[in-house]
């Protein structure tokens, strides 16, 4: 039986018909005040400007700042042209919120690669991998793993996918290729997938080998989110909680994108790969 697709038409009145309940879960508790584990989140700052046409890089730390996340990956945190260069002032960051960004080689004064960026408050990084995607537009996939305080290891993978359709579809593969040619290991991937279809010809579909479907919460545009086009996803069924939408005034103002956030469990996720391993 063929998956039904999602169409826009379909897509936009449900995000209306659950407006009025955005920002609750299922559980009835927020990740950001669910006790235990980490709170993971994804936020495309869009270079700082906010859909009132304005840069603000302060609004944009204090939308940071209100996520209060653990481990947070931001998109379009550098210039894309030209020189790359930060636009956040990562001493604040660190400051106000006890964040640390993941160290990338080659560029002095850009945050991240390709405008992605991994930002943590306890651990050690154990690695990084910058991957260039295919493509026509200049892509990237920021690749690390942090040793957390506990000593558990988690891999995050922070991505901007294309807007082209077969674009997406070629840098899917590359990361599920990528992926397969690595250890096993409590592995999350987070950041603006730019598809919110599903269905056949969905550039998500090669991408559930190693990580299911992923939840689709709307996150776009910002200020009546109907498109699910930022994604958490994890490749163990017991790592990942609820996840949602960042849904606040300033938020809804900052960026044309909402940030989405969850809460992680390693200790069941490591649970669950020592069963399978075992029968």
């Amino acid at each position: 039986m063929q998956k039904r697709r999602q169409t826009l038409s379909s897509s936009i009145l449900t995000s209306i018909r659950e407006r009025k309940n955005r920002g609750a879960v299922a559980s009835g508790v927020s990740p950001s005040e669910a006790p235990g584990g980490l709170l993971i989140a994804s936020y495309n700052v869009h270079k700082c400007v906010g859909v009132d046409g304005k840069f603000d890089p302060y609004r944009t730390k204090q939308v940071i700042r209100e996520i209060g996340a653990d481990v947070l990956a931001l998109q379009e945190a550098d210039t894309r042209f030209g020189e790359r260069r930060g636009l956040l002032d990562l001493d604040w960051l660190e400051r106000e919120t006890g964040l640390l960004p993941v160290p990338i080689a080659g560029f002095s004064k850009a945050h991240g690669w390709h405008g992605n960026v991994i930002f943590f408050r306890e651990g050690l990084v154990r690695d990084v991998h910058q991957v260039k995607l295919p493509g026509l537009e200049p892509r990237g996939a920021l690749v690390t793993e942090l040793e957390l305080k506990d000593g558990s290891v988690l891999r995050v993978i922070a991505a901007h996918l294309g807007l082209l359709h077969r674009s997406r579809h070629q840098q899917t593969r590359m990361i599920v290729d990528l992926l397969r040619a690595r250890d096993d290991q409590p592995t999350i991937l987070l950041g603006d997938l730019n598809e919110w279809r599903l269905g056949d010809r969905s550039s998500l579909n090669t991408l559930t080998s190693v990580f299911g479907l992923p939840p689709a919460v709307p996150s776009f545009p910002s200020r009546l989110p109907v498109l699910a086009l930022d994604r958490i996803m994890a490749n163990r069924s017991d790592l990942l909680g609820p996840v949602e939408a960042h849904d606040t005034q300033l938020a809804r103002l900052a960026s044309d994108h909402l940030p989405i956030k969850a809460r992680i469990r390693l200790s069941s996720a490591i649970m669950q790969a020592d069963g399978d391993q075992n029968i």
